[in-house]
């Protein structure tokens, strides 16, 4: 399988990338699946229906959220009607939508999706490794689900890293989100689970992650109330991770960063062009 996962996208220049840019990388690559974190799709927090519909219409098959997936309140309602946007699994029992869900693809796999949030210097939800353990078990690598995802959304690097290892051998992919700066760390572990720090972000990264600059750099220098954060509005680059996998094992062989568009060097998957 070929598996394409995308970090946060941000405000209207992200969403606009990826909206139009999405369909043609899908054809090119030929993939089986995409994975999105959409949590900061609306004006920077968030995600409201309609952008959900884009974005899935574009060509992803699956949505998840992180720290923003309640600053919409209607997303409080509508995640309960959409199957294939998912909040983190470690939230309290009781919190409207679902955490993990088994995506049927165009191609005819089967990829479960599964979000969690971490927990240092992040809100204190239930254990993230307990959550991920409940559903790799009723839906485990290689005997129900083609391929697994993991979209682990925290701020420390070594929770993201400890994740990674916990889950080697048991998930195609396990890849960090939150931080909206792509990481070199992406390889294949040992167990043969694909890993990135961090994905990145679908935003302008002439940027303070994301935000027009003025407020926060103003903010570090005064610390004083001042205006809402707004997105960057330039060009957005497309940041994110590519995954070849074994069809008999569901495990990761290949892997390859993605950043496409202006700021970053531009990188992607060679090896299916």
């Amino acid at each position: 399988m070929r598996l394409l996962f995308l970090g946060d996208i941000v405000g209207r220049s992200g969403r606009n990338a990826v909206i139009e840019r999405l369909p043609g990388l899908r054809d090119r690559w030929r993939l089986d699946c995409v994975v999105i974190n959409g949590e900061n799709a609306a004006g920077g927090f968030g995600l409201t229906e309609a952008i959900c519909d884009e974005v899935l219409a574009a060509g992803a098959d699956a949505i998840t959220l992180g720290n923003h997936s309640w600053d919409q309140r209607e997303t409080l309602v509508f995640i309960e009607r959409q199957p294939r946007l998912l909040r983190p699994a470690n939230f309290p029992p009781g919190t409207p939508g679902r955490g993990a869900n088994l995506i049927d693809t165009r191609s005819g796999h089967r990829v479960l999706v599964v979000n969690v949030m971490g927990r240092l210097y992040m809100d204190p939800l239930d254990d993230p490794f307990a959550a991920v353990d409940r559903e790799l078990e009723a839906c485990p690598l290689g005997q129900v689900a083609d391929a697994v995802i993991v979209d682990v959304h925290a701020e420390a690097t070594s929770e993201k890293e400890a994740m990674g290892h916990y889950l080697d051998g048991r998930a195609t992919l396990v890849v960090g989100t939150h931080t909206h700066v792509p990481t070199a760390d992406y390889r294949v572990l040992p167990g043969g689970t694909a890993y990135m720090t961090d994905a990145g972000m679908c935003g302008d990264y002439d940027s303070v992650i994301g935000m027009q600059k003025e407020e926060p750099v103003r903010r570090f220098l005064q610390k004083t109330p001042g205006m809402r954060l707004e997105p960057a509005a330039g060009e957005a680059t497309l940041s994110g991770i590519a995954v070849e996998t074994d069809d008999r094992t569901g495990l990761a062989v290949r892997v390859a960063a993605v950043r496409l568009g202006p700021h970053l060097e531009e990188t992607w998957p060679r090896f299916w062009d």
